[in-house]
């Protein structure tokens, strides 16, 4: 696989619930991680002492963050609001040459930010609230 461009990589939202996805901001930095806790069965037979993990336990997660410019007045109103409502809602993370993630987050972190002589910037964390689907780019 070639080297990508980090924009684009772009978080969309799906605004009525339709299955619409429409790019919300434009995000200079993002970041998308998967976790796995793991479930430790160790006892005082475990071969050796090592560590035993139980397969297919635990809970998975994901979480996405980044930063950037509001496209518009009504992209910053949405992301707003459903923060405010503690909302959950369908994302996508769409990542060049490599597929899609898709599933239910709730904002997490919104936060804003600028200079005097500058744009105002936000920060944005969302974590995963239920199913995560990937698909793989065509």
């Amino acid at each position: 696989m070639a080297a990508q461009k980090g924009k684009d990589l772009l978080l969309k939202i799906d605004l009525n619930g339709l299955g619409n996805f429409i790019t919300v901001a434009g995000l200079r930095a993002r970041r998308l991680a998967f976790n796995s806790e793991t479930v430790d069965v160790t006892d005082a037979d475990s071969a050796g002492r090592w560590r035993e993990l139980l397969a297919g336990s635990g809970v998975q997660r994901a979480s996405v963050s980044g930063s950037g410019i509001f496209r518009d007045a009504q992209s910053d109103a949405s992301i707003r609001t459903r923060f405010f409502s503690a909302e959950i809602v369908d994302w996508q993370v769409a990542i060049p040459d490599f597929g899609v993630v898709e599933g239910p987050f709730q904002i997490a972190a919104l936060e804003y930010s600028g200079n005097h002589d500058g744009e105002m910037t936000f920060e944005i964390g969302l974590e995963s609230a239920g199913a995560i689907s990937f698909a793989v780019a065509p």
